[in-house]
Formats: C-alpha cells, structure tokens, sequence
C-alpha cells in the first residue's frame, strides 16, 4: 500500500479557543491506522472561519502535499458552520457518491443525519472530504466510506485506472 500524507483539520471555534478538548482526533487516528494503514502526518486545529480554514485548507494540500485532508467539524446548519463551502472553493472537482454514502449510512443511526452538507471533492491529485464534528458521526461516516478512499486517491495519484473495476460486481477485485 502507497504511503499516503495525511491531514486532518478541525474546525471549531470553542476547540480552538482550548474551552474543550478535540474528542474526534483520538478516533479518527485510529480508523485512519485500521483502513488505511497510515498515521496523520499533519493536524491542525482552527477557528470556523471561512478565511482562515480556506488558508489552511490550501496549506495542506498545496504546500504540505497531503493526499488525503479531512476536515472535521463545521457541517451542520449554524451560522458559524462554514466548511462546506470552504471546501466548495478549494476543491476542482466534486465526488458526490462518497457524500451521498456519508448521509446514506449516517442516516440510519439517526434521522438528524439529514442536516449534514458534507462535501468530497478533490484538488489535484488531493482527496478532501469533510466529516461532522460528532465523535460517532467521524466513526459512522469514515466507515461508510473507508473501503473505497484508497481506491480513490490510487485513481488521483495515476496508479490505478477507474475503468478496472467495472468487470466485478461492486467493484471488488478477484
């Protein structure tokens, strides 16, 4: 398996200010060891705040190369929660099945689910993708996904072709 830089940014006015702890990195650590076989090479912490995320948004990818940034927190209908579209600016492309997964599966442990505006997309040969500030919804949403995100960024990075998974039911390779 290709050794993939990994990102992670959380955006949350009160982690940011230190009144609470960021109780989502601890599990996001962990899938990311037991789906992708890597560790998160940089983590940052910001405000939600559309210039500064975006900055950091561009930092990660552009300048710090990480193939994969995730963005946790910011998702859901508050006036402060702005990363969706953040990530809307920064990314070229959109990958809207990895979202629709999100919610799909997000949506059968509770209903609520529905309020979430994640997005996916890429920017060069970057996977980003935004996941809720919700220590579960990290878990329920990464998950959902996990199995086709190193598909994903094999096909960005040129070490893979798309058109060969579709010989097999659900894309899966004998």
């Amino acid at each position: 398996m290709p050794d993939w830089k990994i990102g992670v940014i959380t955006a949350s006015d009160t982690i940011a200010k230190g009144e609470r702890e960021d109780d989502r990195i601890h599990i996001l650590r962990q899938l990311i060891r037991e789906w992708l076989q890597a560790e998160v090479a940089v983590y940052r912490i910001v405000p939600d705040d559309m210039e500064e995320l975006k900055e950091q948004m561009i930092e990660l990818v552009d300048r710090e190369k990480c193939d994969l940034l995730i963005v946790t927190g910011g998702t859901s209908l508050s006036p402060r929660d702005v990363t969706p579209e953040v990530t809307s600016w920064v990314i070229d492309r959109v990958v809207p099945g990895l979202a629709e997964e999100m919610r799909r599966a997000s949506v059968q442990q509770s209903r609520r689910a529905m309020l979430t505006r994640a997005v996916v997309g890429t920017r060069g040969n970057s996977l980003i993708m935004n996941l809720p500030g919700n220590p579960r919804g990290v878990e329920i949403c990464f998950t959902a996904i996990a199995d086709m995100i190193p598909h994903a960024l094999n096909i960005l990075q040129g070490t893979r072709d798309a058109s060969e998974d579709w010989g097999s039911p659900s894309g899966v390779q004998a």
